[in-house]
C-alpha cells in the first residue's frame, strides 16, 4: 500500500482470517483462537472527534465519555456503583465478600472509578502484599479530618480482608497451561495468568484489568531495513496474541472458560500514511479484541475504505462506537437493562452481537444432556443434531454470526425420551460459523458450527 510503503506487510505474509480481512503474522495464535471459535474482531473502533493527547483519550476510553464532556468516574465503576450502592461502606460482607474489581498491577484502573472512591484494588501478585495495619488504633476525633481518617482507615481494613480473600481462592487453584511463557518475559500473560487462577480459585471478582504498554510507535515499528513482518510493533502483537492464547488454554484446563470475557482497548488507532521514520502517528479508529468460548467468532463489520492518495491528516473512520462494545458486553455479560445503560453511558448506543447469541441463557440455564452436532465443520448439506430428551416440547434454532434466526428445524413438538437425532438442512447457507440451540423447557444449550 503507497500510504504505508515503508512499513506495510508484504501481502502474501497477511495470516487470513476471513477471505476479506487477516492480520499480522506474528499474531498465529490469534489466527488459531478466531479458527476455534474463541475471538472475535470488531473493526475501526472509536468515537466521534477524536483526541490525540494521550491522557485525554485515554481518559475518555475509560470513562465512556464523549470528547467533550469530562466525567470523574469510569464506565465499570459506574456500573458497579449500581449494583453495589453505598460502596465501600458495608463491604466486604458475607453476601459479596471479594473485590468488587482487580487491577494486575500496582495502580487501580480508572475504568473502574467510582463516584466516592475507586471499586476496585490493585494486586501485582497473588503471593506478595503489605500489611498496611496492624495492632490498635486511637479513636478518631469527630472533626472533619477526623473523619477522613476514619474513611482511611475503613479502605485499610477492607483491604486486608481482601487480601484475606484473594490469597484463599490463589490457594485453591494452580495454572495448568504449558502455553505461559516464562516469567517477565510477557508482562501481558503473566498478569492473565494471575486472573485465570484468581478465577479457577472461585473468586467472584467481576471485573479484572490488565495494562501492556509500548505501542506507540512513531518511529521504528518496523526494522529501518529487513521484513516488515518484524520488529518491535511484531514483538508486541506476538505477546498479545500468545498472552490471550495461553489465558484461554488455561481457563479450559482449569474449567471456567465460559465464566470469563474479554476485551481489549487502547486510547488510539494509527494515521493511515506512514511517517519516514517507520513508524505511524496518532490515529482515530482501530480494530478491538473480544476473546473468549463465549465471543462471537467473527469479523464485526467491513474493511475501513482508505483514501488512493492519503495525507499526514488522514485517518480510519469509525464504524462502531467504543461505547456501544461497552454497552453491549454489559447487556449480554452482566444482563444490565438498557434503562441502566442509559444511566451509565448518558445516552444510548447502538447494540452489536460481540457474545455470543443465546450464549447468557444457555450458560445459565441446566444444560441439554448429550449435546452434539456431527459433523462438525459440516460435510455436505446435512448435520446431525444429537441430544438427550427429557420428553418435553423442544425448539432447535440456528443463528448466524450477527444473531439472526436463519433455521428452525423444530419448534416446539415433543420427541419422546431419551436419545434424539435430528437431521440439520444446511443447504443455501453461506460458509461460516452458525449458532445451533436447543432449548426443553428449562434446559437450554448451543454449539459453534462451521458450514464449509
Amino acid at each position: 500500500m503507497a500510504a504505508r510503503a515503508n512499513i506495510a506487510l508484504p501481502e502474501l505474509a497477511v495470516l487470513p482470517l476471513t477471505t476479506a480481512t487477516g492480520i499480522h503474522p506474528a499474531m498465529a495464535t490469534a489466527q488459531q483462537l478466531f479458527q476455534n471459535g474463541k475471538l472475535g474482531v470488531v473493526q475501526s473502533v472509536g468515537y466521534p472527534s477524536p483526541n490525540f493527547s494521550h491522557f485525554r483519550a485515554t481518559d475518555i476510553w475509560t470513562s465512556g465519555s464523549d470528547s467533550a464532556t469530562v466525567l470523574t468516574t469510569g464506565w465499570g465503576g459506574r456500573y458497579l456503583d449500581g449494583e453495589f450502592p453505598g460502596y465501600p461502606t458495608g463491604y466486604p460482607s458475607a453476601q459479596n465478600p471479594d473485590p468488587l474489581a482487580i487491577s494486575i498491577g500496582s495502580v487501580v484502573s480508572n475504568c473502574v472509578q467510582g463516584p466516592t472512591v475507586n471499586m476496585g484494588m490493585a494486586i501485582a501478585s497473588t503471593s506478595s502484599f503489605y500489611q498496611l495495619l496492624s495492632g490498635g488504633v486511637d479513636v478518631a476525633p469527630n472533626t472533619p479530618a477526623g473523619h477522613e481518617l476514619t474513611f482511611i482507615r475503613q479502605v485499610i481494613s477492607q483491604t486486608q480482608v481482601y487480601t484475606t480473600t484473594i490469597q484463599a481462592a490463589a490457594g485453591r487453584a494452580q495454572n495448568l497451561s504449558p502455553l505461559y511463557p516464562a516469567a517477565g518475559q510477557n508482562s501481558l500473560a503473566d498478569q492473565l495468568k494471575i486472573v485465570a487462577q484468581l478465577v479457577a480459585g472461585g473468586l467472584s471478582t467481576r471485573i479484572y484489568v490488565c495494562q501492556f504498554g509500548g505501542f506507540d510507535l512513531h518511529s521504528l515499528q518496523v526494522p529501518a531495513t529487513g521484513s516488515t513482518t518484524t520488529g518491535a510493533h511484531a514483538t508486541l502483537l506476538g505477546k498479545v496474541a500468545d498472552g490471550i492464547n495461553a489465558f484461554q488454554d488455561d481457563l479450559r484446563r482449569l474449567g471456567v472458560q465460559d465464566r470469563v470475557i474479554g476485551m481489549t482497548f487502547s486510547e488510539f488507532g494509527r494515521r493511515i500514511k506512514s511517517n519516514a521514520g517507520q513508524g505511524a502517528d496518532h490515529g482515530a479508529a482501530a480494530p478491538l479484541l473480544v476473546f473468549g468460548s463465549r465471543a462471537n467468532p467473527i469479523v464485526h463489520g467491513p474493511n475501513p475504505q482508505l483514501p488512493a492518495n492519503a495525507g499526514v491528516n488522514d485517518n480510519v473512520a469509525m464504524q462502531f462506537d467504543f461505547r456501544s462494545i461497552y454497552a453491549s458486553i454489559l447487556q449480554d455479560w452482566f444482563q444490565v437493562t438498557p434503562a441502566t445503560l442509559n444511566t451509565i453511558f448518558g445516552q444510548s448506543f447502538p447494540y452489536v452481537p460481540v457474545i455470543r447469541p443465546a450464549a447468557l441463557a444457555a450458560s445459565s440455564a441446566r444444560p441439554v444432556a448429550a449435546f452434539s452436532v456431527y459433523p462438525n465443520p459440516s460435510v455436505g448439506d446435512q448435520a446431525t443434531v444429537v441430544f438427550t430428551s427429557e420428553g418435553g416440547p423442544v425448539q432447535l434454532v440456528i443463528f448466524d454470526g450477527l444473531g439472526r434466526e436463519v433455521r428452525r428445524p423444530v419448534d416446539g413438538r415433543t420427541l419422546g425420551v431419551g436419545t434424539q437425532q435430528v437431521p440439520l438442512d444446511l443447504r443455501g447457507l453461506a460458509a461460516g460459523a452458525y449458532h445451533c440451540t436447543v432449548r426443553e423447557g428449562s434446559r437450554s444449550s448451543s454449539q459453534l458450527v462451521v458450514v464449509e
